[in-house]
């Protein structure tokens, strides 16, 4: 089963609703919602309507990061050793359980964490990542999206050990370990990246690829300029098969 859908609701969320069964929310990972908002979009979606969503940064990035500052929030110099890189601190868990809250909110089943690539490959940051997964409450599939210097194997012997997807762009890396579950985040191609309009020949390739994952379940999320219409291309591709 492929399941196609963009990153955050580029239309009204009522338009979203007739044309997609599936978004991942971005409000998450910038400034999470409240939960009544949360609950809102939640009754207002159809039944079979899905949502994932971004964890929020304060687990995942560091304060000097600039979605920081686009999100509006400033951290203490003093404090910033204890956000992001999932550090064992009281705020990293802290923002763990507002994303976590606003999850059940919305009956997520998947929850990604898309780290920088300043989050590099290092003991201390593997043990950060154990710690973390090892005390959360496994109510979600998590899908862990790294960037940087991470090898395959590194990756696949973290998702084996802590139950995580790699979740991956396909046209920019390869899965370091297969699953039932595969989640893909399309963000674009080259040097246009964000602002690149897929073609047909890339959906071919995109197809090639989520036969290739040999994934019961893909999520297929388009997180570019263009994303709905992309996403209602390769749906179209799709239903033509």
């Amino acid at each position: 089963m492929i399941k196609i859908g963009c990153c955050g609701f580029p239309s009204g969320m009522k338009k979203y609703f007739e044309r997609f069964k599936l978004v991942e929310v971005q409000k998450t990972f910038y400034a999470p919602p409240r939960k009544k908002t949360a609950e809102k979009w939640r009754s207002q979606a159809p039944e079979d309507f899905e949502f994932t969503l971004k964890a929020w940064q304060l687990i995942t990035h560091e304060p000097r990061s600039p979605t920081y500052k686009k999100a509006g929030i400033k951290i203490e110099k003093d404090r910033e050793k204890n956000y992001g890189f999932f550090r064992n601190t009281e705020e990293v868990f802290e923002a763990w359980e507002v994303t976590r809250s606003i999850a059940k909110a919305l009956k997520s089943r998947i929850v990604v964490f898309q780290c920088p690539s300043s989050f590099k490959e290092n003991n201390e940051n593997i043990e950060n990542m154990r710690n973390f997964f090892n005390s959360i409450e496994r109510d979600f599939v998590f899908a862990w999206e790294p960037r940087g210097n991470w090898s395959p194997e590194t990756i696949a012997k973290l998702c084996k050990e802590l139950d995580l997807i790699h979740c991956i762009d396909p046209f920019v890396s390869e899965l370091a370990i297969k699953a039932k579950l595969a989640y893909f985040r399309l963000h674009g191609r080259g040097k246009k990246k964000y602002y690149y309009d897929y073609t047909k020949d890339d959906f071919v390739i995109l197809f090639k690829k989520i036969e290739e994952s040999e994934a019961k379940e893909i999520y297929c999320l388009f997180n570019n300029v263009y994303m709905e219409k992309n996403a209602l291309e390769f749906a179209e591709l799709i239903h033509a098969q």
